[in-house]
């Protein structure tokens, strides 16, 4: 009961359910989730730690930068559910499109990050 607490809560914030929206549809650095939504390197590092720490995420160090995916939903019963609500809520929300419209432009732009 205490991680579907923890996944409310990370789930409770909207840069949060746009950025989980964005890593279902592939793996980013923390450059690329700037660049897709429009925010601050701080405000996605902040964020993307949340979303690890309730068990959305996996992170895995390429070099100095840290690329973010979806964790594997097989056996994990409520984040399937989840992942599931939301992409059926944010499939007509115009901000999730124009964040998909800005991820097809991003690029590993940091230095050190992994092309």
């Amino acid at each position: 009961m205490e991680n579907l607490a923890r996944a409310a809560q990370a789930m409770s914030d909207e840069t949060r359910i746009r950025i989980l929206r964005v890593l279902l549809q592939r793996e980013c650095c923390v450059c690329e989730i700037m660049q897709a939504l429009g925010i601050s390197q701080t405000r996605a590092s902040r964020n993307l730690k949340i979303l690890y720490d309730a068990g959305f995420l996996n992170m895995s160090p390429e070099g100095l930068y840290t690329i973010y995916s979806i964790r594997d939903t097989k056996n994990k019963g409520f984040y399937s559910g989840l992942y599931d609500a939301v992409n059926k809520a944010m499939d007509v929300n115009k901000t999730s499109q124009k964040d998909f419209l800005r991820l097809d432009q991003s690029k590993r732009i940091g230095p050190g990050c992994p092309s």
